[in-house]
């Protein structure tokens, strides 16, 4: 069974920054791509970014675009997310997820693995 753990959540000040890391136990060379997604409050999941293993290729949400980064260590089977410029609304659960065939996806749907989420709070 694949586990995935994510670290790096906490509290920030509205523009400042965090990075999430999240480290997979499954072998990434078998996997499409990992990505990102969060839950605020009262909220559906949603979408942040993803990355492909095989070329690194990334996709964000257009709430995101800009002030994010996703990258993949292939040495350390992990993926980091570069949070910048953050802002209130960033606020809510991150959740680290891994896709055995589909790349680019956008929908909870696509994943297969999910980490058990970190949270980020940022404040006005």
């Amino acid at each position: 069974q694949v586990q995935l753990v994510e670290s790096g959540g906490g509290l920030v000040q509205a523009g400042g920054s965090l990075r999430l890391s999240c480290t997979t136990s499954g072998r990434p060379f078998s996997n499409a791509a990992m990505g990102w997604f969060r839950q605020a409050p009262g909220k559906e999941r949603e979408f942040v970014a993803t990355v492909r293993w095989s070329f690194g290729t990334t996709l964000y949400a257009d709430s995101v675009k800009g002030r994010f980064t996703i990258s993949r260590d292939n040495a350390k089977n992990a993926v980091s997310l570069q949070m910048n410029s953050l802002k209130p609304e960033d606020t809510g659960v991150y959740y680290c997820a891994q896709s055995r065939t589909i790349v680019n996806g956008r929908l909870s749907s696509d994943y297969d693995y999910w980490g058990q989420g970190t949270q980020v709070t940022v404040s006005s």
